[in-house]
């Protein structure tokens, strides 16, 4: 008797889209279809991992490295493997999700690395999945292009040899994408983004001289790392490609993976490149886990806390020494200033922030750096290039000097700054209109002249729940307590609606965006992701 058949995946409650077929081909939903079948059980053990060691923290308020893994960190003898010459030279990194527009203008920036992005910086709708897929296939055929509807502007690549290397970011294990189905049972996001990229692209990529390579969200233990580096095992078995051909870089931006970082290297170090510090959803991250805690963990304001602040000194020197003592590159932070065309000084003002910035992650020792805006590459460039020069990163340097302990990494309480009412303003009004524009299918957003993304509206709302929760009282008197929340946001709404007229307002999803936030930021149960139930009324 023969071997049944695999049940086929399926696409669910999804309005075919132009040309859809070249991505979803029967091989590379075979090849998802495989993957979910092989992993998909295991991730769902280590959500609920999560869960417990969350719960782990609330009983006991600290965190500490793994004693079981001492061993790992005591070995001296192991590094990642080489990096591949495509991402030898990773000093300047430019973000953006996978539209038309930007896949041309990202690759066109003078970065040296493109994080092409299915996460954070995208709406994970049906046509952002599918469609982004299919822009950078068509990049990497050189038949994109792309006209403005609007200034009627043209967009074309320029010469191979100045675009910069792909490194794609998949959705986070928590997330699943409800359109591709396997017997009624949703495919997770994360799958589906390297699956259907790594099919199409990998051999492509090789034959361009590059590869397979991936920025890793949201991992928050070595044992995710794991799975990961499975999965690329059994990518490239599938596909016959060469073993080592993928290369993943990790984002540290949960503060459990801040404790794991050199196990995270070890589990993935035929495949590993580096790791990246990712500011917003690390102090989303310390919020979310260190809720019940008490005030020595209460955030102040987020722009107050500053790369400088003595527990995030702590979390990006570790990442440094921890990458170069393993052969690793170190990838620092964001710079997600917008420039203004209307504001000269304004612009002036950041533009050295920016600068000092750069010149201290450089300094540091970081072998590269992220920017939003292709204007901001030139200046993270010169803070490399002043320290650099001709060499491509400066993984020989060591940290020899830096030590760091366990509690210096939630030393919240070591930051002089406290809650201020402006800053409660400012979470409720960025939440409502970052929102607003991810339920529209826009994930990164312009907002009081700052790129944001998913991360912004997490640490808004975090700070909103954990303000509540702690009772702050702010400079003026006013307690933090929900009929607050919902006093500011009902401003916000009517200042918004003022802002863009009634026939802007009503075509938007204002409304829903003041609600969603009001949910995750007032509930008793704290909300794992935001993007949780905003998923399910994306449309």
């Amino acid at each position: 008797m023969s071997a049944p058949v695999p049940s086929p995946l399926v696409v669910v409650d999804a309005e075919p889209l132009p040309r859809q077929e070249e991505v979803l081909t029967d091989a590379a939903l075979a090849f998802v279809a495989e993957l979910h079948r092989r992993f998909t059980p295991r991730r769902d053990e280590l959500l609920a991992r999560r869960a417990e060691r969350r719960a782990e923290i609330a009983r006991t308020s600290t965190l500490d490295f793994l004693p079981g893994t001492a061993g790992v960190r005591a070995d001296d003898s192991w590094r990642v493997a080489p990096a591949p010459p495509a991402l030898e030279d990773r000093r300047v990194e430019i973000t953006g999700p996978t539209d038309r527009k930007m896949t041309i203008n990202a690759l066109n920036s003078g970065a040296r690395i493109w994080l092409a992005d299915f996460e954070d910086a995208s709406a994970p709708t049906w046509e952002n999945v599918v469609l982004g897929q299919l822009n950078l296939i068509d990049a990497y055929e050189r038949r994109i292009d792309f006209t403005d509807p609007k200034s009627q502007k043209t967009y074309a690549l320029r010469p191979a040899e100045e675009l910069a290397t792909v490194v794609t970011r998949p959705r986070g294990w928590h997330l699943d994408e409800r359109h591709l189905q396997l017997d009624g049972t949703p495919v997770p996001g994360a799958l589906v983004d390297f699956g259907l990229y790594f099919f199409h692209n990998a051999e492509r990529l090789i034959r361009l001289g590059k590869g397979p390579y991936f920025y890793l969200p949201k991992t928050e233990s070595h044992l995710e790392a794991r799975l990961w580096n499975d999965v690329f095992v059994f990518a490239q078995e599938y596909t016959g490609i060469p073993q080592g051909t993928v290369r993943a870089t990790v984002l540290i931006e949960t503060i459990t993976a801040a404790y794991e970082m050199e196990e995270i290297l070890y589990e993935l170090r035929d495949h590993a490149s580096g790791l990246n510090a990712g500011r917003w959803d690390y102090l989303f991250s310390i919020v979310k886990n260190f809720r019940d805690g008490g005030t020595k963990f209460v955030l102040p304001d987020r722009n107050a806390v500053t790369m400088t602040a003595p527990f995030m000194r702590a979390y990006t020197e570790l990442l440094v020494r921890t990458c170069h003592k393993r052969g690793a590159h170190a990838i620092g932070g964001m710079a997600a200033f917008i420039p203004s065309r209307r504001d000269a000084e304004a612009n002036k003002v950041a533009f050295e922030k920016v600068k000092a910035d750069k010149d201290r992650e450089a300094a540091d020792g970081f072998d590269g750096s992220w920017v939003a805006h292709p204007d901001l590459v030139p200046i993270a460039l010169a803070s490399f290039d002043a320290v650099l020069g001709e060499k491509p990163n400066q993984k020989d340097r060591l940290r020899e000097d830096v030590s760091v302990a366990a509690g210096d990494l939630i030393a919240v309480d070591s930051l002089d700054a406290r809650p201020t009412y402006d800053g409660w303003r400012n979470a409720v009004a960025v939440g409502i209109r970052y929102i607003e524009a991810w339920l529209r299918g826009t994930g990164a957003v312009a907002i009081f002249g700052l790129m944001e993304d998913a991360a912004t509206a997490e640490i808004s709302r975090s700070q909103i729940w954990q303000w509540i929760n702690a009772d702050v009282v702010f400079e003026n008197g006013e307690h933090a307590t929900a009929d607050l929340a919902r006093k500011v946001a009902a401003e916000e709404l009517a200042a918004v609606r003022a802002e863009i007229g009634e026939e802007a307002f009503a075509a938007g999803r204002w409304q829903q965006a003041h609600d969603l936030l009001l949910q995750v930021a007032l509930d008793t149960d704290y909300t794992d992701f935001l993007t949780l139930p905003a998923y399910e009324q994306l449309r």
